[in-house]
């Protein structure tokens, strides 16, 4: 296999999954995921920096933005169905982060929806979007 077939499979590749339960799970996460980084990206980026640089982050402005990008529009990208594997792994490191870092010292309770949340990105980095998607018509 070239090595452009190799990264159209890894960044587009997706599964023959005609189950529509990989659909409503990919979208009802994504859309729920966007409320998260909408708020942060257009009403709220100063704040969350500055929690971002009270966690020890170098660059908290550029890791604020990016967590709060890949929130929106990588979820927003995820919804589609586009690009699936990668913004499924971004926001996986996000939620990790917001789980293990940000909630570090909080119960369980605090941190489950991270860890939630981070579950099904790294369900989607597995599986892939299924047939009902962008990468699968770009697969195609």
């Amino acid at each position: 296999m070239a090595t452009k077939q190799k990264l159209i499979k890894i960044i587009f590749g997706t599964c023959d999954d005609r189950n529509p339960g990989v659909l409503i799970l990919r979208l009802f996460a994504g859309i729920a995921m966007m409320t998260h980084g909408y708020g942060k990206l257009f009403g709220g980026l100063e704040g969350f920096t500055e929690n971002v640089a009270g966690m020890g982050f170098p660059l908290p402005a550029f890791f604020a933005f990016m967590a709060a990008f890949s929130e929106f529009f990588g979820a927003l990208l995820l919804t589609l169905g586009l690009a699936t594997r990668v913004w499924a792994l971004l926001l996986a490191v996000t939620m990790g982060v917001a789980a293990f870092v940000a909630h570090a010292g909080d119960p369980f309770a605090m941190r489950e929806l991270a860890l939630l949340y981070m579950a099904v990105w790294v369900f989607f980095l597995f599986k892939g979007a299924g047939n009902y998607s962008v990468d699968a018509l770009i697969k195609d």
